[in-house]
């Protein structure tokens, strides 16, 4: 079943606010960055060296930064690194509020997608004619995304590819052993088997499966679906990088990737 399981970052965001207060803020020179987001660069890694920053960048409000952070969570800073907003931005149009921090993840999601190789992945193909892509981060062992792989086969009949990605929900190591965990090692078997669709079938089934091991992507998928704001299985990324959380039936996906062309 699909679940949110909260980022340990958003507890390091909240000490980094509490932290924030008072300190000082020490200007460096823009090289290349200008001096506000030198500032608040420094600012956040001196206080929180824990949290990863990926870019700092003007925000369409004058005199607020957006800083991103490693994970998909955003913070609104001031100029003057003073005030601090953690969030995301709305802006008002005419057809209701876009957010527009969750418009550029879509772009960065959609971006790092776009660069990997599908030989990495376990792609069941569309028939026929490949009409659209969903890419989905999934986990061997959730009941929701044993469910979605029930409806694969109406997907590709649509002409929709489906490509999953590794996402072990519990982790790659148990804390509490430090081993590997369970799904870490069902779905690094998967990836390992020859003939990976078979073997995602058999596990998603919850089928016992040969365990065995090999140079695998998992790891890095799952590190991709932290970076890109994954936070649960399934988790379903439409070709401009949209990402929906949870099950949605194979048809609602279809009318999402198709438009009138699903009916």
């Amino acid at each position: 079943m699909y679940r949110n399981l909260l980022p340990s970052r958003f507890v390091a965001i909240s000490s980094l606010l509490l932290a924030l207060c008072g300190l000082p803020v020490a200007f460096a020179q823009a090289q290349p960055e200008s001096a506000e987001a030198v500032a608040i660069r420094g600012l956040l890694t001196s206080s929180q060296p824990a949290i990863a920053i990926t870019s700092i960048l003007p925000s369409p409000v004058s005199g607020l930064y957006q800083v991103e952070l490693d994970g998909g969570e955003t913070i609104y800073v001031s100029g003057d690194a003073k005030f601090l907003i953690p969030g995301d931005l709305y802006e008002a149009q005419g057809d209701g509020l876009v957010n527009l921090g969750e418009k550029r993840r879509n772009v960065l999601r959609r971006d790092k997608i776009a660069a990997l190789d599908e030989k990495d992945m376990i792609v069941y193909e569309a028939v026929g004619e490949r009409k659209a892509t969903l890419t989905v981060f999934t986990d061997v062992d959730c009941p929701y995304c044993r469910k979605l792989h029930g409806e694969v086969e109406a997907l590709n009949n649509y002409g929709i590819a489906v490509r999953y990605l590794a996402y072990p929900r519990t982790g790659l190591i148990d804390r509490s052993t430090g081993q590997k965990t369970e799904t870490y090692v069902r779905m690094v078997s998967t990836w390992c088997s020859e003939d990976r669709k078979v073997m995602m079938t058999t596990a998603k089934r919850g089928a016992d499966i040969p365990l065995t091991d090999c140079e695998s992507p998992v790891e890095e998928q799952f590190e991709l679906g932290r970076e890109v704001g994954v936070t649960g299985t399934p988790a379903l990324v439409l070709e401009d990088g949209t990402m929906l959380p949870g099950y949605v039936p194979a048809d609602t996906l279809a009318g999402y990737l198709l438009g009138n062309a699903a009916q």
